[in-house]
């Protein structure tokens, strides 16, 4: 029974795979007093169990399952991440240089004390670090010792074996001191933080989450009887009264026509829909309200709309409110919000109305057609994702990892992973700009990050897992001992050279940027579900492009002084 469970696990490996995200994430939710593992860590733990099977699995997944990570994070990110660059990225610029110093001097000193050769030192680094490009650039430097084919040999193999022996620390090590450590040395939470932030971004208007609501909403209907005869049409009441649409008439029993010249008589019940402040300044007016009345009802909807319109374009909501069109161009629908370039824009009278600018409207839907017939095209809502796009995106971010540059005969190269971030925030950033294009909702990005990485480190378990618990048992602990230390003291180091130096004071803010000077993806990816939104994500990119290239450096380094 057993072998024949074993033969079909090795047909079938990916069991293995789903089995270390199904177990790894219910270990994840265990808490030990305030301190909770996470489903990343977790299911790189289950997965080097896992791997005890000895069944392989094809690498090919692994690197399919981080460019889906990896590119998602940059597309949610793309224009905060531009946004971002300049002046405002130097502290982000010096923490990935001090990851970078403090990692090569612990590894330096630490190879010196137990007489580690060249090969197991920069696998240490390779592994404690998790920066895997540090392997091809340390092989690549030893080839040019002029070493014997047969000490090549071993050297390139105790980079593997150091990589191997450490690089699983290296991930579950960065988790625990990004996530937990960091959050206690700051006495600050990562969620607290990151709302906050979030709020400043939105400039202080609150980030609702799935069905959320506001108790009190901004756009309001009430139903009137009218105890006097005004004299007067809709349209004239409507640009007396500003923030309101009379949106339907019922006379002697019967749903009249409510065009903008209706004059509106004593006895008539109408609905009214409107700014909530508006609507109880013009309640003074109409009569008694009603609690309900039978056919003056009507559905409304919110659209998003790019703003096209050439004629009203530059113009404040103040001009545009006095032109000669104003009632067509507002009857029936209320401007709730604006965005330039992805980024909420505050709205007064004052406000200036830009072209590209995506419009968020409320209101009946004939009336909302009509208005977007008038300024722009509406933005499709869909639950498709936009796979010609967003598949080009990656395709982009895996051809850009091709690319090397050659600083002083040393290789320098984003890789696939830093390309297809990069890919994800050039993608990004043009979606904001044509919204029509490359949908990708919500619910689809966090899957590709949730799913992307936590598959992607169960497979690094099970690839590297069984290897690296046989060199512990011939060489002992030592080893995976001093891998802990090159994990943890750089990391250790930089949290106050951050909080003090670099003055850092956002909790969910630092970890990211802490995550990605350490290029610690699965430490990244716990630090985006304890934030619960995409706060860290920009110092995340930026820091991570960086050690891409200062950690690599490493590997070359290490060869030379050691």
């Amino acid at each position: 029974m057993l072998n024949w469970i074993l033969n079909g696990i090795k047909e079938s490996p990916e069991i293995l795979l789903f089995l270390s995200l199904s177990l790894g994430y219910t270990i994840g939710k265990l808490r030990f007093g305030k301190f909770q593992l996470g489903s990343v860590a977790g299911s790189l733990l289950v997965a080097v169990l896992l791997s005890l099977l000895n069944v392989s699995i094809d690498s090919g997944i692994k690197a399919i399952l981080f460019a889906l990570f990896i590119y998602a994070v940059g597309y949610e990110s793309g224009p905060q991440f531009f946004r971002s660059l300049g002046v405002k990225s130097i502290r982000e610029i010096f923490l990935a240089l001090f990851i970078a110093i403090t990692g090569f001097i612990t590894v330096f000193v630490l190879a010196r004390l137990f007489h580690l050769d060249k090969g197991l030192a920069a696998g240490l680094a390779a592994g404690g670090l998790t920066q895997s490009a540090i392997i091809g650039t340390a092989g690549d430097a030893l080839s040019h010792l002029g070493l014997s084919p047969e000490e090549l040999q071993k050297m390139q193999a105790n980079v593997a074996i150091g990589y191997a022996v450490t690089y699983i620390f290296g991930s579950l090590g960065a988790i625990i001191i990004c996530v937990n450590l960091l959050q206690k040395f700051m006495g600050r939470d990562i969620r607290d933080d990151a709302v906050a932030a979030e709020m400043n971004q939105l400039h202080g208007a609150v980030a609702l989450e799935g069905t959320q609501g506001m108790a009190l909403t901004g756009i309001v209907g009430r139903v009137y009887r009218i105890n006097q005869d005004f004299g007067k049409t809709i349209q004239d009441i409507e640009m007396q009264i500003k923030g309101i649409t009379i949106e339907r008439v019922k006379r002697n029993g019967k749903v009249i026509d409510s065009a903008s010249t209706t004059l509106l008589k004593q006895k008539d019940i109408i609905l009214v829909v409107g700014h909530r402040q508006a609507v109880i300044k013009a309640s003074e007016q109409f009569g008694p309200e009603l609690p309900s009345e039978s056919g003056l009802d009507i559905i409304v909807d919110t659209k998003d709309v790019v703003f096209r319109n050439s004629t009203y374009a530059n113009q404040t909501l103040k001009q545009i409110r006095a032109t000669e069109n104003a009632f067509q161009i507002q009857h029936g629908v209320y401007l709730i919000g604006i965005q330039r370039a992805g980024e909420k824009v505050e709205m007064d009278d004052n406000t200036q109305i830009k072209m590209g600018d995506v419009l968020t409207i409320y209101g009946a839907e004939s009336d909302l057609q009509r208005v977007i017939k008038s300024i722009g095209q509406m933005i499709p809502q869909s639950t498709k994702t936009d796979w010609s796009y967003h598949g080009l995106g990656v395709v982009v971010g895996l051809i850009i990892g091709w690319i090397i540059v050659r600083i002083g005969g040393i290789p320098i190269t984003l890789g696939s992973g830093g390309g297809a971030l990069l890919s994800g925030l050039i993608f990004g950033w043009i979606r904001t700009r044509h919204q029509i294009i490359g949908n990708m909702p919500s619910a689809a990005s966090q899957f590709m990050k949730d799913f992307g990485l936590a598959g992607f480190v169960a497979v690094v378990g099970l690839q590297t897992g069984l290897q690296a618990i046989t060199t512990i048992r011939e060489q002992g602990l030592s080893l995976f001992l001093i891998g802990v230390v090159v994990t943890i003291l750089p990391l250790i180091l930089a949290i106050p050279f951050g909080r003090y130096v670099l003055r850092y004071d956002n909790a969910a803010v630092f970890a990211g940027a802490l995550a990605g000077s350490r290029s610690a993806n699965p430490a990244f990816g716990e630090i985006l579900d304890k934030a619960g939104n995409s706060i860290p994500t920009t110092p995340f990119a930026i820091t991570y492009a960086l050690a891409n290239v200062f950690l690599t450096l490493l590997g070359p380094l290490i060869v030379a002084l050691v």
